[in-house]
């Protein structure tokens, strides 16, 4: 070897051991490595006297050397001139990485193999970034959907529980009566699993208000310790200084509670439940999933058997549960995760087998956004009965139509029917007005929100009730004035209130 080839051997060997970024080794013809980079040791814990004579399947993992994979690389890199692909390596502690592995082969000037150069690279940050991409696309797809699904089935509950509700009315025989009750009672437990699911598709009727996080938990700790019983121990902690957070108080009661359930269920044998909080903050180089700002934190943390890292991925998801039949719908973490993201907030999900599971509730400080609580009808009923008039009822299920129709002539009202908005539209301009109009939202071509507007325009004064499942109206949906906002699936007395609502105390046409 002349002097020349010589310089050039020590420029390459010190541009290899600068690099710290990526491991560099060199591999005889059979996989035994040769030469060994700084970077190698950094990222795969080795040391060069470590590690040189050893085959390079070292950093394989179990799975990958039974099904023969470091062999094939190497031929895949001898007969293709390169080795690509991504998978699972190991370092010297046993800890697994997301790997990056390039392998060239090295040939002499004859052409003939003496040896590979194998490049590795950490990129196991990329993937959890395109893993939480792909979650995040994958749950806004199913919410859709779910949303979809929970305003279908709201429709047929409406059906069914103010048919019920007038059969029950009715029914002469106490005996009948209380089979219509037991009805009643199933079709509003379907009503509970659609505000579960509109909550994981982000469309629930939410009251966003400032909330004192160790008050509402202090206020329910003897309703959580009754419900899960006397094995499993609660403890609390909360500072003194802790904000106000803003979220829903009743839906954040639920869905403490389910965590705090799912923590019993997590601990057979009984254990500690821990319920704390604390505030933090977010900055934005931290790139979570979170806005920059200030956090109300408030954590589930149990001492029960923990989830493997499938089970975790899938926690959030709609119907995936690991209960027995009959003992978990798979509705209660998505509930849960609907409503952070409602709130401006977020579920975090920390777990390991053996470990337990901990889960983060982030929660916006109070002052860091604008409440305005969204108007809704809770269940009443009106102190003083309702003048009769005539109700105009809009909606394009035949269903609901006949059933809010069956529910405003047992309050006494006269009652004019139309399938659309456009229908609607052609009563009102043909006649005498009605005492209020009461219209669905989702409807093809005119929507209830756009009816609502029109009405507004022509007939100023004429009162409105909008019932929808939903939270919040599609965007561009500008001032609706005082339209009544009904939710639905809704009773008979919760009807009642909303007229009253928009008559103004029953002053009406």
């Amino acid at each position: 070897m002349d002097e020349s080839d010589i310089k050039t051997e020590q420029r390459y060997r010190l541009l290899i051991e600068a690099i710290t970024d990526y491991a560099i080794c060199m591999l005889d013809r059979d996989g035994f490595v040769t030469s060994w980079n700084p970077g190698a040791e950094r990222l795969k814990g080795y040391k060069e006297d470590e590690i040189v004579s050893r085959h390079f399947s070292t950093f394989y993992t179990e799975e990958d050397r039974t099904a023969g994979l470091p062999a094939l690389a190497l031929q895949a890199a001898e007969h293709e001139g390169r080795f690509e692909r991504e998978g699972w390596r190991l370092r010297k502690d046993g800890t697994r990485f997301w790997a990056n592995v390039i392998i060239d082969p090295i040939r002499n000037a004859e052409g003939e193999l003496i040896g590979f150069a194998k490049i590795t690279r950490d990129i196991s940050d990329k993937r959890a970034a395109q893993e939480a991409i792909f979650q995040a696309q994958k749950m806004e797809a199913v919410g859709q959907l779910t949303g979809g699904l929970a305003h279908d089935f709201n429709n047929l509950l409406m059906a069914i529980l103010g048919s019920l509700e007038i059969a029950k009315k009715r029914a002469v025989r106490p005996d009948v009566a209380d089979l219509i009750e037991n009805a009643i009672q199933g079709a509003q437990r379907g009503a509970t699993l659609t505000q579960r699911l509109l909550a994981f598709s982000r469309r629930q009727e939410l009251q966003l208000v400032p909330v004192d996080v160790g008050g509402l938990v202090g206020g329910m700790t003897e309703l959580m310790r009754r419900t899960i019983g006397p094995e499993v121990v609660i403890t609390t902690h909360f500072p003194p200084d802790l904000p106000r957070a803003c979220t829903d108080a009743n839906q954040l009661e639920s869905a403490l509670l389910n965590l705090v359930v799912n923590a019993r269920d997590a601990m057979p044998g009984g254990g500690e439940v821990i319920v704390a909080a604390e505030r933090k903050s977010v900055q934005a180089s931290e790139g979570t999933m979170l806005l920059p700002g200030e956090y109300v934190c408030l954590s589930v943390r149990d001492q029960g058997e923990g989830m493997d890292a499938e089970t975790l991925v899938n926690a959030t998801t709609p119907f995936f549960t690991t209960k027995g039949v009959g003992k978990g719908t798979g509705l209660g973490l998505p509930m849960v995760h609907g409503l952070m993201a409602q709130s401006g907030g977020h579920l975090v999900l920390k777990s390991a087998p053996g470990e337990g599971t901990t889960a983060e509730l982030w929660l916006p400080v109070a002052h860091e956004i604008d409440v305005a609580p969204a108007a809704f009808v809770p269940e009443m009923h009106v102190d003083a009965p309702l003048t009769s008039m005539t109700v105009l009822v809009v909606d394009d299920d035949p269903l609901v139509l006949m059933n809010t129709v069956l529910l405003l002539e047992d309050l006494g009202m006269q009652t004019i029917q139309a399938s659309s908005a456009q229908e609607a539209l052609a009563i009102l301009a043909s006649g005498d007005l009605p005492g209020v109009v009461v219209t669905d939202h989702a409807m093809p071509k005119m929507t209830g929100a756009q009816l609502c507007q029109e009405i507004n325009v022509r007939y100023p004064a004429l009162p409105i009730v909008l019932a929808t499942g939903y939270a919040e109206l599609p965007d561009g949906v500008g001032d609706l004035g005082d339209v009544v906002r009904l939710s639905k699936p809704f009773s008979q007395a919760q009807l009642s209130r909303a007229l009253a609502e928009a008559c103004k105390g029953g002053q009406c046409f």
